[in-house]
């Protein structure tokens, strides 16, 4: 929880995908967060969270479905989506935050 808190701090945005590992979509996404990492590389931090071994920190941040994605930049919550997204969307929304 703590390491969470001090990546999420940091002036690159960080893009956190709260997946579970039985989830269909969150498979979908892996090849999407792949894409943004090699177009986007040090622009932003790409961070998955597995819920089924992080309960404690899906609860805090309300993880109802997964997969949920949120973008963070100096702590906070800058946006915030549910399900599988495409890369176009999610580089667009980044492109606002670096």
């Amino acid at each position: 929880m703590d390491k969470f808190n001090e990546i999420i701090q940091g002036e690159v945005p960080v893009l956190v995908d709260f997946f579970a590992t039985w989830c269909g979509p969150c498979k979908m996404m892996h090849p999407v967060l792949e894409k943004i990492h090699e177009k986007l590389g040090s622009k932003v931090r790409i961070l998955k969270v597995d819920i089924d071994k992080n309960e404690q920190l899906a609860a805090q941040f309300n993880v109802r479905s997964v997969p949920t994605l949120m973008i963070f930049k100096g702590g906070e919550l800058k946006f915030r989506t549910a399900g599988v997204q495409s890369a176009a969307a999610l580089e667009a929304e980044l492109e606002k935050y670096y």
